[in-house]
C-alpha cells in the first residue's frame, strides 16, 4: 500500500485530469458519492440532522456532493459555508449551485460571532461532516477555521472527515495548530502519510481509502509504503527439506561489556530464532566464561580488551578480521559500552567491513561523531537508531526527530548510503534510494530493555541468510512487532520480557510463512479499510 504526500496527491489529480482526460468534476462526484456510501454504512441508524461544515475549496466541494446525496435520500442536511458564496469557484461552485437548486439550506458564515450562533444547531446534529480544509494545508490554522475546529472537537455527535481531518498535516501527521479529531475519515485515491504517522493516525478514526478513478499506476510516484505482509512474506528465506546449517549463513556478533552480557546474548539468540545457521558472539575476553553460560546454541569468541577494563580494545580489530572468513554477516554494537578504544574499534570495523552489517546501540554512539565511517564502508549497512541515537547522529533535538520521523530517516539513509531503521511507535525503514516502509506492528510491550537487541539479532540473522538489507530490515521490524502483538493479546503490554519475544518468535514466523497472521489486538494504524 503506497502512501502519498499532499504534493504527490495534487500531481496525481492533475495528471488524471490533464493526461487521462477525466474531468475534475467527475473526480469530485466520485469522491462525494463514495463518501456518502460509507457514511450510510458507518451510521446506518442516523435519524438526526446532518450538518456539513464546508470551506470554499475542493474539500468543501466534496462536502457539497455528500450533502446532495443526503438530500436526495430524504435526509435533513444543512451546510455551514465558512466563506462567502462568491469565493467558491470551479467544480466546487457547480456543486454549491446544485444544492441551492435542491433548496438545501446553506448558511454563509463569515465571522466568529456568526459561527458561535450556530453552536445550538451543531449540538442538535446526529452527524457532523468536516469538509473545511483538505490535504493542501501548509500553514497554521487561525481565525474562523481554528474556531470551527475547536467547536467540532467539543461536540458529542460523531465526525466524518472528508479526505483528511481539517488542520492535520498530510505530510507529517502533526496538527497545524489544531486539527479535527474524527471518528471516520474517507480519503481519496491513497492514504496520506499524515494519516498513518503518529499522532495523525489517532485523529483519523476509522480510515477508509476509496477509489475515485485515479489510475493505480500513477501512485508509483511514491516510494513510501505501509507494511504489506504478503510482500514481506516473499522475502522469507526458503528452507528446503534437504537444507543444513551451512545453507543459512553465519553471523558474527560483536557486543557486550561489563553489566551488558545480556545484550550480546539476546542479539545472538535473535539471529538464531530467525533461522541463521550459525552464530558466533565476540565479547571481551574476561566476560567470555559468562557468555558461555548464557549461550548454549551460539559459539563465543573471546576478544582483546582495552587495558584495565572489560571492554573491547583496539587490538580486537585484527582478531575480528581473522574471524571474518566463512561468515556471511556482522552485527555490531549491543552493550559494547563507550570506552575510547571501543569507539575507535567500531569506527575502524565499520570502515573495513566487507560483510553486510547491522549497527546498533553503542555502535551507533561510536559513529555519531564519525559518520564518515559509514560512507567509507564497502559493505551494505543497516543502522538501527532509536530517536535519541538519531538525534546524536544529526546533532538535533529528539523532538525534531520525532516530529519528522519519516523525513529524518530518509535524510540519513540518503546521506550515509545505509538502510536506516528509525525505531519507535511505527518504526520506519528507509533506504538511500528514497524507499521507505512504515511498520504496522508493535505496541508498548516493546518498551523494555533488551527488545532492541533482539531486533538487531533478527536483522543480522536475515542478513546472514543473504536477504537484501532493506528487505531484511523490513521483515525483522514487522515480525518483531507482530510477536509483541501476539504476546500483548494474551498477556497485556506490561512486563513482557525480551526473552519472551525469543520464545514466541518461531511460532509467529511459522504462522506468518503459511499466511496465517496470528490473532492480535487491533492497533490504531490497522483501521485502514480499502473500499
Amino acid at each position: 500500500m503506497r502512501l502519498l504526500t499532499a504534493a504527490q496527491m495534487r500531481e496525481l489529480d492533475q495528471r488524471t485530469i490533464e493526461a487521462m482526460g477525466i474531468p475534475g468534476i467527475v473526480l469530485m462526484e466520485n469522491a462525494g458519492r463514495t463518501t456518502y456510501q460509507i457514511l450510510r454504512q458507518e451510521f446506518p441508524e442516523l435519524d438526526d440532522p446532518v450538518v456539513v461544515l464546508a470551506g470554499r475549496g475542493n474539500n468543501g466541494g466534496d462536502g457539497f456532493v455528500v450533502a446532495r446525496y443526503l438530500a436526495n435520500a430524504g435526509r435533513e442536511v444543512i451546510v455551514l459555508l465558512l466563506a462567502e458564496r462568491d469565493q467558491v469557484q470551479g467544480d466546487a461552485r457547480i456543486n454549491l449551485d446544485i444544492l441551492e437548486q435542491l433548496s438545501v439550506l446553506v448558511y454563509e458564515i463569515t465571522s466568529e460571532e456568526e459561527l458561535r450562533e450556530q453552536v445550538p444547531l451543531l449540538q442538535s446534529a446526529g452527524l457532523l461532516i468536516d469538509a473545511l480544509l483538505g490535504t493542501g494545508l501548509a500553514s497554521e490554522v487561525r481565525g474562523l477555521y481554528r474556531l470551527a475546529i475547536d467547536i467540532l472537537n467539543a461536540m458529542l455527535a460523531p465526525v466524518l472527515a472528508i479526505d483528511i481531518p481539517s488542520g492535520l498535516s498530510a505530510d507529517t501527521g502533526q496538527p497545524q495548530g489544531a486539527a479535527v479529531v474524527a471518528d471516520v475519515t474517507v480519503t481519496y485515491g491513497w492514504p496520506k502519510l499524515g494519516q498513518i504517522l503518529p499522532p495523525g493516525r489517532d485523529l483519523v478514526g476509522r480510515l477508509w481509502q476509496v477509489d475515485i478513478s485515479i489510475p493505480p499506476s500513477l501512485a508509483e510516484i511514491s516510494g513510501v509504503t505501509l507494511a504489506d505482509p504478503a510482500q514481506l512474506r516473499l522475502a522469507l528465506p526458503h528452507r528446503r527439506r534437504d537444507s543444513h546449517k551451512g545453507n543459512f549463513g553465519h553471523l558474527l556478533v560483536v557486543a557486550g561489556s561489563v553489566g551488558k552480557t545480556g545484550a550480546a546474548t539476546l542479539t545472538g539468540e535473535g539471529a538464531l530464532r530467525v533461522g541463521a545457521g550459525l552464530v558466533t558472539v565476540g565479547i571481551p575476553a574476561s566476560l567470555n566464561a559468562i557468555l558461555e553460560m548464557k549461550l548454549t546454541e551460539a559459539m563465543t569468541m573471546p576478544l582483546a580488551e582495552a587495558e584495565g577494563v572489560a571492554a573491547l580494545g583496539r587490538r580486537a580489530l585484527e582478531e575480528i578480521a581473522a574471524a571474518v572468513p566463512g561468515k556471511t554477516a556482522l552485527a555490531v554494537g549491543p552493550g559494547l559500552g563507550t570506552h575510547h578504544e571501543t569507539v575507535t574499534l567500531v569506527r575502524e570495523l565499520v570502515r573495513r567491513s566487507t560483510l553486510p552489517l547491522v549497527v546498533d546501540a553503542d555502535g551507533l554512539n561510536a559513529l555519531a561523531h564519525d559518520v564518515e565511517s559509514v560512507f567509507a564502508s564497502q559493505a551494505p549497512i543497516v543502522l538501527t537508531p532509536h530517536p535519541g541515537e538519531m538525534s546524536r547522529i544529526l546533532k538535533c533535538s529528539t523532538k525534531e526527530v520525532q516530529d519528522n520521523r519519516l523525513y529524518v530517516a530518509l535524510e540519513v539513509a540518503e546521506k550515509t548510503g545505509a538502510v536506516v531503521v528509525l525505531k519507535g511507535a511505527q518504526s520506519i525503514v528507509a533506504d538511500p534510494n528514497g524507499r521507505a516502509m512504515i511498520n504496522t506492528t508493535g505496541n508498548p510491550a516493546l518498551a523494555q530493555g533488551g527488545s532492541g537487541d533482539v531486533l538487531t539479532g533478527m536483522i543480522g540473522g536475515f542478513l546472514a541468510q543473504k536477504v537484501d538489507p532493506f528487505q531484511a530490515a523490513c521483515l525483522a521490524v514487522y515480525l518483531h512487532g507482530l510477536t509483541a502483538d501476539v504476546l500483548a493479546a494474551s498477556h497485556g503490554t506490561c512486563g513482557i520480557l525480551a526473552g519472551e519475544l525469543l520464545l514466541e518468535l518461531p511460532e509467529v514466523i511459522n504462522a506468518f510463512a503459511l499466511g496465517n497472521l496470528p490473532k492480535t489486538e487491533e492497533q490504531p494504524c490497522y483501521r485502514l479499510v480499502i473500499s
